[in-house]
């Protein structure tokens, strides 16, 4: 392998991630506009999960995976320098589990306030955990989007945060945040979800790559974050 330039992504891909999850971050992040690097970083990877190798990224991306206590448990050791990196400048990207990650109860700590399931919240229109999709508005505007159990998350009164989507019922579903110098995107549902992922579980193909590319638009912006928080759409 090459060395990296300073436009480097890594996207995590191991045991705390379900196959096709990786790959999907990993095709965004390599297709859109910002003439990204894209590796894999992980356990078996050539690049592990370290601070050396996030000290060369200018993106981490954390995508889906199972429950929240399993992924966390092969993750809890990269805490501190997960945190350390986004503190210092970096950008996270957290997709479905990947949001859940990013909360506080288990997880890095990288949130102004935590996650909790959206099935589980009052006013959810998905009440089982398999594949389905899910409608939010996001910027105001409705969409459909593959979900697997994915996160709402919860901001502390005060919060800096711009959200970009939300649950029908007013839970956030996608928002953007300021960490330290760095900053993280978080997004419960799957925009990035490819179409074999709708048809492989009989669903209607909703393409939302265009959502996708929004978020990481936010988390890459080379502006400071807009440190405002909107108020639910």
């Amino acid at each position: 392998m090459t060395s990296a330039g300073p436009d480097l992504a890594l996207v995590y891909r191991g045991p705390a991630a379900r196959p096709g999850c990786p790959e999907a971050v990993a095709g965004l992040l390599a297709a859109g506009p910002w003439g990204l690097d894209v590796r894999y970083t992980g356990p078996g990877e050539e690049l592990p999960l370290s601070g050396a190798s996030l000290a060369r990224a200018r993106v981490y991306a954390q995508p889906g995976g199972g429950t929240l206590s399993d992924g966390y448990r092969h993750l809890r050791r990269q805490r501190d320098t997960v945190r350390a990196y986004v503190r210092g400048g970096g950008r996270y990207l957290g997709f479905c589990l990947g949001g859940y990650l990013a909360g506080a109860t288990p997880g890095f700590g990288l949130l102004p306030g935590d996650t909790d399931q959206y099935i589980s919240s009052p006013g959810s229109t998905v009440h089982g955990e398999d594949d389905t999709l899910v409608e939010v508005r996001w910027r105001g505007r409705p969409r459909t989007l593959f979900f697997q159990d994915g996160p709402l998350f919860l901001l502390d009164d005060g919060a800096s945060a711009t959200v970009l989507a939300t649950y029908p019922n007013d839970a956030v579903a996608a928002l953007v945040t300021p960490f330290g110098a760095g900053r993280v995107g978080v997004v419960g549902p799957h925009p990035e979800a490819t179409e074999n992922w709708y048809t492989d579980v009989h669903l209607p193909v909703h393409h939302a790559r265009d959502l996708a590319l929004d978020l990481v638009n936010e988390v890459l912006a080379r502006r400071g974050p807009s440190c405002t928080q909107v108020p639910p759409l």
